[in-house]
């Protein structure tokens, strides 16, 4: 009994095998040149398949992918026609649609489109990995219902008047609530409205969630939706609707460092403690400059608590001197004195001189005392 049991057990596993090696192996990568063939190849492509562009694409309509799917840009761009020829209320560029739609971009630039360039919707994912986003009239990126994973994302230009980057959003045929991922780094060329949660009466609530490690962090503090650096430094703030509830783990809350004529905000948790070194972190001076104290009003008179936890928006007030330069002392002019011999006079050099004279004086008396005798 036990051996029949083992060989059954054998065989359901040899069976599980043949079914899931087939499955794994279907997916494939396609290769495609033109708008024709990357609809087609879309359209025919099993889940997990791979689209590889291999040319500059002209996009005259949008393109709907319900399924899961990557297309690889290979650093090529999708430029929108001006000659756009879809009727439909969609008109963005790539839409991922409904709960079994999971599409990835990756190495692409996408170019001008009548609304978004790309849109999550209704449960749908869509993962942004090294990807350009301009010149759309709507927005770079409508997160409609949907979830979206910011990986490195660029975005250009988007809107018409006002910027308009990535857009919370629920449309009124939408089910789901819509989800933002940081999980690495998001870029644009302007300040405002980067991340923008929409105001249309569909819309009551939403999720941010930031993956442990990310660059850029999107936070909401209050009564505002805030991107930030990989320090917490505010580069971007958009107002929140007061009709729509964020999904958050913590609440936040900015600190204002003012500091000279500069003022600069960083996001930190309601309700917890900050500390001096942390505040001093953020503030750049120059070499011949120091932090005298840390104050809660601009005239430096009370300095700040920092056993206090931090509730509401707060300013912390830094007082900058400059550190005085010394001067070198001038030191006096060193007089050169000319060597001296120390070696002592003994008189040996003025006796030789006087005896040699002397010598030589006896020598000549005696030539001349022979001359004379000789006459």
């Amino acid at each position: 009994m036990k051996k029949s049991i083992k060989i059954t057990a054998i065989f359901a596993a040899i069976l599980a095998i043949l079914f899931i090696v087939p499955n794994a192996s279907k997916a494939t990568t396609r290769e495609v040149t033109d708008e024709s063939t990357l609809i087609s190849e879309i359209n025919s492509a099993n889940p997990g398949d791979t689209i590889s562009i291999q040319n500059n694409i002209t996009i005259t309509q949008p393109i709907v992918i319900a399924k899961e799917l990557i297309i690889e840009g290979n650093g090529y761009t999708l430029t929108g026609s001006e000659g756009w020829t879809s009727t439909s209320g969609n008109q963005t560029m790539f839409t991922a649609q409904l709960s079994d739609a999971k599409l990835t971009l990756r190495n692409i630039n996408l170019v001008r489109g009548p609304k978004y360039g790309v849109q999550s919707y209704d449960g749908a994912t869509v993962i942004l990995d090294n990807v350009n986003i301009t010149d759309f009239n709507y927005g770079g990126v409508l997160v409609n219902g949907g979830k979206l994973e910011v990986r490195d994302l660029h975005l250009g230009r988007n809107g018409t008047g006002a910027n308009n980057g990535i857009e919370i959003d629920k449309g009124a045929a939408a089910t789901n609530s819509p989800t933002l991922v940081m999980n690495g780094v998001l870029k644009s060329d302007a300040a405002e409205n980067v991340v923008r949660v929409a105001d249309n009466g569909n819309l009551t609530n939403f999720t941010i969630e930031n993956a442990e490690g990310t660059t850029n962090k999107v936070f909401v503090t209050g009564e505002a939706v805030v991107l930030t650096d990989e320090y917490n430094n505010v580069i971007s703030e958009t107002v929140l609707p007061d009709t729509v509830t964020p999904n958050v783990d913590k609440e936040k809350v900015f600190v204002t460092i003012a500091y000279n004529e500069e003022t600069l905000r960083i996001v930190v948790n309601k309700d917890e403690k900050i500390t001096a070194e942390l505040v001093k972190s953020h503030i750049v001076l120059e070499d011949n400059y120091k932090i005298d104290g840390l104050y809660a009003d601009a005239e430096y008179k009370t300095e700040f608590d920092f056993n206090n936890a931090i509730t509401a928006d707060t300013t912390i007030y830094a007082k900058i001197s400059e550190i005085p330069t010394e001067q070198p002392e001038e030191k006096p002019e060193e007089v050169v004195e000319e060597e001296k011999d120390d070696t002592p006079k003994t008189g040996v050099n003025s006796y030789l001189g006087l005896a040699t004279f002397v010598i030589a004086l006896s020598v000549a008396g005696i030539i001349f005392t022979k001359k004379r005798n000789n006459v």
